[in-house]
Order: structure tokens, then sequence, then C-alpha cells
């Protein structure tokens, strides 16, 4: 997993990776840059560096990111093992901040990646927060 802030740093590191590159999401405008550069196949937690609005969530994930990463074929990341381990009033944050990303994945086609032990779990989870039956089998369990 390639977890740095700077760009260039980040660039290098993926030509290193071995399959699958990973991504750690960082800032909104990092995330965009380097979903706009691909060469990767998947970025993780988007919804953990977002803070809420005061009339909306921010999720960390649009439009614009979802066609993008859908056209250079990027897969979302979310790491259920750690929403596990979340206290009550967090977990309800970052699921719903979940449930939207899975929304906005569905309308533009984006792939979905879940880190978790099982995959039934994995396919329970994203039934449960509103993936499609489709998105539900496409997605990588890792």
């Amino acid at each position: 997993m390639i977890n740095f802030s700077n760009l260039e740093q980040a660039k290098r590191a993926i030509s290193k990776e071995e399959y699958p590159k990973i991504i750690l999401a960082q800032n909104d405008e990092f995330n965009r840059k380097i979903i706009e550069y691909g060469k990767f196949d998947i970025i993780f937690s988007l919804e953990n560096n977002s803070k809420n609005k005061i009339r909306q969530t921010d999720s960390g994930f649009n439009h614009i990111l979802a066609k993008i990463a859908s056209k250079n074929n990027i897969a979302i990341g979310i790491d259920l093992e750690k929403i596990k381990k979340m206290e009550t009033k967090e977990k309800g944050e970052i699921l719903s901040k979940i449930k939207q990303n899975i929304k906005i994945s569905k309308k533009y086609k984006t792939k979905l990646a879940v880190k978790t032990k099982r995959i039934q779990e994995a396919k329970n989870f994203l039934i449960g927060l509103g993936a499609s039956s489709k998105q539900v089998s496409e997605t990588i369990v890792f």
C-alpha cells in the first residue's frame, strides 16, 4: 500500500509496487491528480479524509472522480476490518459516506474493492448499503 502525500513520490512508488497497486487516499487535490494519473488498481479509504459540512456529507468522492476512476479502471477501496473496530458514532458517519460513495459508483460504473477476511461478509455489507448485485459480483475482495 502506497502512503505518500507528495504526488511525485507516489508516482515513483506506483512504478515499483507489485500487483495490486493500492494508493491510500490523502487530500482532495492529491486524490484527483492521482486518479487522473491512473496506472494503479485501487484507491483506498476516500471516506476517511473528508469532513462533514452542515447541510451535506462530504464523502471524498464525487461524480468527476467517479468518471475518471471508471475510465482509468480504478476501484474504490473500503476497509471493512477498520470499520468493525470503530466506535458507534464514528462508524455511523463512515457508513453514511460509504453509502454515498456506493451510490455514485453505481451511477458511473466504478468498481469497488473491500478489504476483509470473508468474501460473503463483503457481499452482505455492500448489499446492505445499497450496492447492486452487478456491483457486488464485480467487487474485488482482498
